[in-house]
This record gives C-alpha cells, sequence and structure tokens, in this order.
C-alpha cells in the first residue's frame, strides 16, 4: 500500500533530506586520491549526528549482519551497497556515495558518484547518462498522469541510447517513516503502467547503471553488489514529493 504524505510529513522528510545532501556535499570535498573510504564514512557519520540525524543506513538489514557503515561507498564495478574500510580511492575511479538520515522518525534518501581525477571516457559518459536518466525521470512526473512505469521507461530509454544497461535487480522507493516503503520503482520497462502517481507520493528515484551487462552479484560480504562483467557503474539518486503543483526535489542542498 502506497502511503500519501500530508504537507506537514513531507516537510519533515524534506527536513532529513537537506542532511542528506549536505553529508553528500561534505563527502564530494573529500574525493581525492589517498583518502580512505573510511575516513569519508567517519566525516559524514559526524556530519549527520551533529545535525541531530541518525545514518539511516547504519545497523539496517538482518540484525544477524546488520549493515556496519553510515554510508554506502561503491567503487568502479562496484553497482551498490559498498563497505567503506581501508581501500584508498585512487585517480581513475569513480565512486558512488549513497547516504540516508532518519530525523525525529522520517527518513531521505540520496546518491551521488563522483569520478577520482581523470577517469576513462567511458566512465565519464557512464556518469552522464546515469544522471541524466534521472533527471529526466524527475521531469517526466506530471501529478496525476504519470504512471509508476514511465519512471523507469525515461531512465532506461536514456541510458540504452549509450549503450549502457540498466541493472534489473534493485529498484527505487517509496520513503517516508521507513526508508524503504511502497512502491517499488523499476528503472526499465514499458510506459502506462502501474499506478498513476498523486500528490502526496515521496519517492527515492535512483538509476543504477552499467556500462557493460545488467547482470549483478553480491559478494560474500552479503552487502556488496557488483557487476557480474567487471565494468562500472554509476548510481545516482533523489528523494522527490509529487505536490498538486508538480515535483520538488528534496535531496538538494539549497532546499528552503
Amino acid at each position: 500500500m502506497i502511503k500519501l504524505k500530508s504537507p506537514k510529513e513531507i516537510e519533515k522528510i524534506k527536513r532529513a533530506s537537506l542532511i542528506v545532501a549536505q553529508a553528500l556535499d561534505l563527502a564530494a570535498t573529500m574525493m581525492e586520491p589517498g583518502i580512505p573510504t573510511s575516513e569519508v564514512d567517519h566525516a559524514v557519520d559526524a556530519f549527520i549526528r551533529s545535525r541531530g540525524g541518525r545514518p539511516a543506513f547504519k545497523g539496517y538489514g538482518d540484525p544477524r549482519k546488520p549493515f556496519p557503515t553510515a554510508t554506502c561507498i561503491s567503487i568502479d564495478e562496484e553497482v551498490v551497497h559498498g563497505i567503506p574500510g581501508s581501500r584508498k580511492l585512487e585517480t581513475g575511479m569513480i565512486v558512488g556515495v549513497d547516504v540516508g538520515v532518519e530525523i525525529d522518525g522520517y527518513f531521505g534518501d540520496s546518491a551521488r558518484t563522483y569520478p577520482i581525477g581523470e577517469v576513462s571516457e567511458e566512465k565519464k559518459r557512464l556518469m552522464a547518462a546515469t544522471r541524466d536518466a534521472l533527471d529526466l525521470a524527475i521531469k517526466t512526473i506530471v501529478p496525476n498522469v504519470t504512471h509508476l512505469s514511465d519512471i523507469g521507461h525515461a531512465v532506461q530509454s536514456r541510458v540504452e541510447r549509450e549503450g549502457f544497461s540498466v541493472v534489473r535487480d534493485l529498484v527505487g522507493h517509496g520513503i517516508g517513516q521507513h526508508l524503504h516503503e511502497e512502491p517499488q520503482i523499476p528503472n526499465y520497462g514499458s510506459p502506462g503502467r502501474g499506478v498513476v502517481l498523486k500528490p502526496g507520493m515521496v519517492l527515492a528515484i535512483e538509476p543504477m547503471i552499467n556500462a557493460g551487462t545488467y547482470a549483478v552479484k553480491v559478494l560474500r560480504d552479503g552487502w556488496t553488489v557488483v557487476t557480474v562483467d567487471g565494468k562500472p557503474s554509476a548510481h545516482y539518486e533523489h528523494t522527490v514529493a509529487i505536490l498538486e503543483t508538480g515535483v520538488e526535489r528534496l535531496t538538494i542542498a539549497n532546499a528552503n
């Protein structure tokens, strides 16, 4: 069941989302060769807590093996859910940083992919296509008109023109009082299917796009998702609210 949010609830999600955006801005300043991913994670964790929030990913999942860190940091062929550690950033890498925040019972969620120094042309195109796909997907939404599948169709159409592929095992999601709510939002598919998007829906839209095959697998750590062919992947995400007047991106640092 998709829960429609009241204006007051959307304001609470916006508060969490602003902290997410600011945390990602902080992470951006640390995307330099030689920086351990754990250092980025610790800085983001401390920042979130300094703003009164809670890192939403830390402790998430199965209590027997919860996610151990505040951020997901995924490098090159790592699609999502990479666990920060001693590995250092190196020139030529692309690095996906995913951040979630909970404050006063409401969540925000966003991700960006950063180049470390000069990266290959393929990686540049991959990042640009994924970022553009997210932008197009959001611009596709017209309240009370757009169907859920129109989001995925916009993403797929954009990235496949570049010869890239859409990860099919992972999806975007609704968000609010829980980090993951209905509906699930695939990044591919035919248009005009699924529920009509209505004011009060809050969605985390997140294209995950591979340079090679769409096939992925999970590493032995139980979390890190990688491409099966070892080719790079990019990930961008925004939390957005559907309003009577249109769509508002909540995970931007200049949100009012």
